[in-house]
């Protein structure tokens, strides 16, 4: 649902109802992850997806049902690969939706207008809905926010609040939507209720060091895949916002001093383009001790032992050492600065799915990952 919060919070504010129908859980090959999203209003007008496609019909006929009784739902789609063309489910797999109703007038309506005023908003918000449960429970929400505060409830006993909003947060701080498997009452043990968790965070950071040309192609396909990208180098000259118009912000300073000085986090990808010594060696120093997803930095294989040389008589780790990936990138047979900052970005992609990065033909890997990673804590170095 928080995927598409931005067009939902703009029909909470013209007072429409609708319904939104949300991926609990997928297994084989289906295409949409958990907390895909379709929503459809009174009028039948639809937003987002939850199959690319497959169910999208069937699933659009359960929110208009959903938007005229009231009523919550979850329903599970799914066939084997073998028979899935012939019944509409081409890619194959099993999906569960749940479907839940937003009406005005509803004890619940605030609690959603709430999480997607925030969600759409950027700021940091998740959403705990029973999908699996009593039958006058399901779709029920819960808000929590970064600092720990909620609203809503779940219903039920107590202590599921309590424990559902301690597990809320802890996948909140990770970034992660999923499902938590919790006792009706809260404890581990008992009667078990499925909680659908969606997380929305702000964008992560990618920080692209060297205002050269190849990271004006970075920056674009960074903001393409959803970053907020930073430019920072040393030389005013250089780094300019004419030069990079589609950067987020555009830093003049040395690497390693604003390194030092801002924010990062386990989702933040740092790429090092400078190929100087004087600034890679304290900038590669520093960031390849940050919890940080991704450090890369370009370079020739002579520039990368050179480096790597340099960097251990400072006294950088073998373990430190063997996250950095130099030459940054995969191997596309790259020239220009477009194709390299593909081959970079399908790099970081690949790290952050679980992906091999190897061609699908022939491949028997699978298409889709699910590396659940828990990012590492924010890190500010003073």
């Amino acid at each position: 649902m928080l995927d598409i919060a931005d067009e939902l919070h703009r029909w909470v504010g013209q007072g429409r109802d609708f319904a939104v129908a949300t991926v609990v859980a997928v297994s084989g090959s289906a295409p949409r992850r958990p907390g895909a999203a379709l929503a459809v209003d009174r009028d039948g007008e639809a937003v987002g997806s939850v199959s690319g496609g497959c169910v999208e019909g069937a699933v659009y006929e359960l929110c208009r049902r959903a938007v005229e009784d009231g009523t919550a739902l979850c329903e599970r789609f799914g066939y084997s690969d073998d028979d899935a063309f012939a019944v509409g489910l081409t890619c194959g797999g099993v999906i569960d939706i749940l479907v839940t109703p937003v009406l005005v007038g509803s004890p619940s309506r605030a609690v959603f207008q709430a999480a997607l005023a925030a969600a759409a908003g950027g700021g940091a918000a998740a959403v705990a809905r029973i999908a699996r449960g009593p039958a006058e429970l399901l779709g029920r929400p819960l808000l929590v926010r970064a600092d720990g505060s909620y609203e809503g409830s779940l219903g039920g006993h107590p202590g599921l609040d309590a424990t559902a909003v301690a597990e809320t947060r802890a996948m909140l701080d990770a970034g992660r939507t999923g499902t938590l498997e919790l006792g009706a009452e809260g404890a581990r043990c008992g009667e078990p209720v499925r909680l659908l968790v969606e997380s929305s965070v702000p964008p992560p950071r990618m920080i692209v060091f060297g205002a050269i040309d190849f990271a004006a192609a970075l920056v674009r396909i960074g903001a393409f895949l959803g970053y907020q990208v930073t430019v920072c180098d040393a030389r005013p000259v250089f780094a300019t916002r004419n030069r990079f118009p589609e950067a987020d912000e555009v830093v003049v300073d040395w690497p390693h001093r604003y390194l030092e000085s801002t924010r990062v986090d386990g989702r933040t990808v740092l790429c090092v383009l400078t190929h100087d010594a004087k600034f890679d060696v304290p900038l590669l120093e520093l960031a390849l001790k940050l919890p940080v997803a991704y450090v890369g930095a370009m370079g020739s294989r002579r520039t990368h032992e050179d480096r790597n040389a340099r960097l251990r008589e400072v006294g950088v780790t073998e373990m430190e050492l063997a996250r950095l990936r130099s030459p940054i990138g995969l191997d596309l047979g790259a020239r220009s600065p477009e194709e390299t900052a593909l081959s970079i970005a399908a790099e970081i992609v690949a790290n952050r799915r679980g992906g091999t990065g190897r061609a699908l033909t022939g491949a028997h890997t699978p298409i889709h990952h699910d590396a659940h990673t828990r990012p590492a804590p924010v890190a500010r170095i003073a």
